[in-house]
C-alpha cells in the first residue's frame, strides 16, 4: 500500500475530517494548556489594537500575523510535550530537552512578536 492508501478519505471528506481535527486540536490546546488560553487572551486584546493602530494592511498584517505565530509556536510546543509526556514519562535528558526546546521556541515567538510591534508602532 502507498503512503496515501493509509490517509482513508479523498476529496471534500476529506478537508471536512481535517476542519474536525483542527477543531479538536484548537479544544485541546484550549481545555489543557493554561499558557494557550493566556495566549488567546493575548491575541483577543491585540488584534483589535492592530487593526486600530496598523496604518497600512501591511502593518496590520505584521501585528496580527506575529501575534497568531505566538498561538502557532503554542500548539506546537503542547503537541511535543504531550507526545514526549506519552512516550517517556520518566525524568530523561532527551524528554527535557525537547521540552525545553518548545519552551525556547514560545518565547522566541513571543520576542519576534514584540519586535514587530515595536518597529511598526515606534
Amino acid at each position: 500500500m502507498t503512503a496515501a492508501e493509509y490517509k482513508g478519505k479523498k476529496g471534500l471528506r476529506r478537508l471536512w475530517n481535517a476542519l474536525g481535527y483542527s477543531r479538536d486540536g484548537l479544544g485541546a490546546a484550549w481545555t489543557n494548556e493554561a499558557a494557550f488560553r493566556e495566549e488567546v487572551l493575548l491575541a483577543a486584546v491585540a488584534i483589535p489594537l492592530a487593526l486600530y493602530f496598523g496604518q497600512t494592511g501591511v502593518d496590520r498584517a505584521l501585528l496580527i500575523g506575529s501575534i497568531l505565530l505566538v498561538l502557532i509556536v503554542e500548539i506546537l510546543n503542547s503537541a511535543v510535550e504531550a507526545v514526549v509526556d506519552k512516550a517517556s514519562p520518566e525524568k530523561h535528558e532527551l524528554a527535557k530537552r525537547a521540552k525545553d526546546m518548545g519552551s525556547a521556541a514560545v518565547l522566541l515567538s513571543l520576542l519576534n512578536a514584540a519586535a514587530i510591534w515595536a518597529c511598526v508602532l515606534i
